[in-house]
């Protein structure tokens, strides 16, 4: 198995889960967490890690979009495979319910040890049997819930995992939540062994998915990562896009249409319909909501004092959004051997699409880094543009979204290759600055730059390079 990296926030919280099972007394201590979070971004591993890592006994069962007979197969073999005192139980059986199968399972379920049982892919099992969360649910009561059982729930549809819990389900109030991020950007710089800045593009390339990183040897270029990635039409980088979009959207759909719209660099309605075939206003609302809904796409609005309806679309993967920009376009070349257009491609584009994609990585960073100039609650960072875009601004820093009451920052952000933050882009943000509704010549400045600044530093403006924007996640 490949070396296990980063995790160490969930491993320590579910460690802390398996203890407390552990140690209850009561005659309730099974207790059940539903973990969720995007397609490919380590959700199995994470759980088999800690598995591996519990010391006792579990069970790791992954539903496989299969028939519910076929399911209840794989789920008896699983119990077989498995390090649970008793499982020779199930040699032979044939089961012809959930609830059977649940049921046999928490017999043999050893009293003090604290057992670990993983059911992953769990939108699976609903979609192929519609009454198996409310079997679950009964089963979770009246057996699982007195035995020292940890129960997890793992699903990549965000929509149907965070629903689980709502009020009317039958799971609501039963478990704990726990949303898997991809790997952060300090998680890639340590496994990469790259400095900030590299680290920085390399996340914009891998999006943090483990899988991606894995193939990226440490210390490597990013050219030399790309080139070896586009002469393999196998590699982590090129398939885990289209495996993650078959298994949410069938190639017709409309919704993808608009994704790819969007994954151009579309991000008006207006483009995105245009880029999208000339869909019908209809057509783009619906593809809109579904991919809002599975959280691909995020809409923003304009962050200021005043309202705006102006809202843009954007790709809220990260991976996502360098594989619809530079992968799909060139899927046929690279499956051809010809990966070497498709890096000339990103070599010339490169430069620009880097400057547009690395502004909502920088917004989470600056989120997380202390602020001299917030006090009392968490500020939200945003920005700020007209229909015209004049102007439009990269960075605001506000004390709530989308309509503020109190803006205490007004930023800009320069991500060159070479060229330092100076006097010249200054001046352009002094400008704009005055031209954003709820700022005034007093409000606060703050610059980014991938490569350094050439202006003095004064007590009303805050400077944040790479190593700020990395260090934010540590």
């Amino acid at each position: 198995m490949a070396e296990f990296i980063g995790r160490a926030t969930q491993i320590s919280e579910l460690d802390k889960m398996l203890s407390k099972v552990r140690a209850d007394t009561s005659s309730k201590p099974g207790r059940a967490l539903i973990m969720h979070g995007r397609r490919r971004v380590g959700k199995s591993r994470l759980a088999e890690e800690f598995l591996e890592r519990s010391g006792g006994p579990g069970v790791f069962f992954a539903a496989s979009k299969q028939t519910t007979q076929q399911e209840l197969g794989h789920f008896a073999q699983a119990v077989l495979e498995s390090n649970i005192p008793g499982k020779e139980d199930f040699n032979g059986l044939s089961f012809g319910s959930w609830e059977s199968a649940l049921k046999n399972l928490a017999r043999i379920l050893p009293g003090e040890q604290g057992t670990v049982i993983i059911i992953d892919e769990l939108p699976y099992l609903i979609e192929s049997d519609p009454a198996f969360e409310g079997t679950l649910q009964k089963i979770f009561d009246r057996e699982l819930s007195s035995k020292k059982v940890l129960l997890i729930l793992i699903g990549s549809d965000l929509a149907m995992m965070e629903a689980l819990n709502d009020y009317g389900r039958p799971f609501h109030q039963r478990a704990s939540e726990m949303s898997i991020p991809p790997l952060s950007p300090a998680e890639v710089a340590d496994m990469l062994k790259l400095n900030s800045a590299d680290a920085l593009d390399a996340y914009l390339i891998t999006g943090g998915l483990p899988l991606v990183c894995q193939e990226w040897v440490a210390g490597m270029s990013m050219s030399d990562f790309l080139r070896e990635s586009f002469n393999s039409s196998t590699s982590a980088l090129i398939v885990s896009g289209e495996r993650s979009l078959a298994a949410e959207f069938p190639p017709t759909a409309q919704a993808r249409d608009v994704l790819g719209a969007i994954g151009s660099g579309e991000r008006t309605f207006t483009n995105i319909g245009r880029a999208a075939g000339g869909l019908t206003q209809t057509a783009i609302n619906r593809g809109l909501v579904i991919l809002k809904d599975k959280r691909v796409v995020v809409g923003e609005s304009p962050l200021s004092a005043t309202k705006s309806n102006d809202t843009r679309y954007r790709i809220a993967d990260t991976y996502l959004r360098f594989w619809l920009k530079f992968v799909a376009p060139n899927i046929q070349e690279i499956e051809r051997g010809r990966g070497d257009r498709a890096l000339e491609r990103v070599g010339t584009a490169w430069g620009t699409w880097r400057g547009s994609a690395i502004e909502p990585v920088i917004r989470g960073s600056i989120e997380r880094i202390p602020n001299p100039n917030v006090s009392g609650a968490s500020p939200v960072v945003g920005s700020f543009w007209t229909r015209s875009n004049e102007p439009e601004i990269d960075l605001v820093v506000a004390d709530r979204s989308p309509i503020a009451n109190r803006v205490f920052e007004v930023g800009s952000i320069k991500w060159r290759e070479q060229a330092s933050f100076d006097s010249r882009d200054m001046k352009d943000l002094v400008g704009q600055r005055l031209q954003l509704p709820g700022a005034d010549a007093s409000t606060p400045l703050l610059v980014v730059s991938r490569t350094g600044f050439s202006v003095p530093r004064t007590t009303n403006l805050r400077m944040l390079g790479p190593d700020d924007l990395i260090g934010a996640w540590r």
